[in-house]
């Protein structure tokens, strides 16, 4: 009897040992991804609802989406480590980029080589060129974003026009592209800038009224959106990642995938294509 006690005694603390050290064991991580909130909130879902799908089926790892309220959350988000990769503008991401050692831009849009801003006026006005936004009430996006604000901005100033003096009041800040064109075709502005792909998309699916709205500009190319993520994602997930999100994201060619953001395919980045944003959004004191 006392044999069989001890060996209860024993083979329970087995199994309480067992039970504590599977309870203990520390829970796999989450890949966390968030995009700078450019166009209205049912877009966004719909886009990041797909692709957290697509990206956790090609990495084997669950992956979620942490929406961003404006352009400074999301560089937030990235910095604390809330996300540990971003969908950014030039701008936003050499800001983050610039705040957490060892991050990289990984992959952009074939047509972030080589990406404009729209300028657009309301057709109670009459515009043909930059030169005629003097004095009219002007809307740009986002204080944060590259298409909507900073390349605008630089480009402005280049033929003289001072975004702070020569308007109709100050500039207007919308927040986002969508609300940029609605703005100037509702006639709260009369004259904007926005995404050339924003534009172009909402032109496609007939959101916007020809009639009171229009483009009259399309600015010079300059890169523009990318792929950026932490530096500290392969200690967390594994030696080798960070290499399989940037070619799982190149591989990407799922026809509703690709619409979602605009895109034939993706392609390669690097840091270094974004050194003549970082360059102009100090110039204007955008940046330090």
């Amino acid at each position: 009897m006392i044999k069989i006690a001890i060996f209860l005694l024993c083979f329970g603390s087995l199994i309480v040992n067992l039970t504590s050290c599977a309870g203990n064991k520390d829970p796999e991580p989450v890949f966390t991804i968030a995009g700078i909130p450019d166009q209205n909130v049912s877009d966004m879902a719909r886009r990041y609802e797909v692709l957290t799908e697509y990206l956790s089926e090609a990495l084997g790892v669950t992956v979620e989406y942490f929406p961003t309220t404006d352009y400074a959350a999301t560089v937030t988000a990235f910095v604390r480590g809330d996300v540990q990769m971003a969908w950014f503008g030039g701008l936003t991401g050499v800001q983050a980029r610039s705040y957490v050692e060892g991050s990289m831009a990984i992959a952009q849009r074939e047509r972030d080589t080589s990406f404009h801003s729209v300028f657009i006026n309301n057709s109670n006005v009459e515009v043909s060129k930059l030169r005629d936004l003097k004095g009219l009430r002007f809307a740009f996006g986002s204080e944060s974003s590259t298409s909507g604000h900073l390349m605008p901005r630089f480009f402005l100033e280049s033929i003289g026009i001072n975004a702070e003096k020569d308007f109709d009041g100050p500039p207007i800040f919308s927040g986002s592209h969508d609300k940029t064109w609605l703005m100037v075709q509702g006639g709260g502005a009369q004259a904007g800038v926005l995404s050339e792909a924003v534009w172009q998309k909402a032109i496609a699916t007939g959101k916007v009224d020809s009639s009171k709205v229009r483009q009259f500009h399309i600015s010079p190319p300059y890169f523009d959106y990318n792929w950026t993520i932490r530096g500290d994602v392969d200690e967390i997930f594994g030696q080798g990642f960070s290499n399989s999100v940037s070619k799982t994201i190149i591989g990407m060619d799922g026809p509703e995938l690709l619409s979602l953001f605009s895109a034939n395919r993706f392609i390669e980045s690097d840091n270094a294509n974004y050194l003549e944003i970082e360059k102009i959004a100090q110039s204007l004191g955008i940046i330090k």
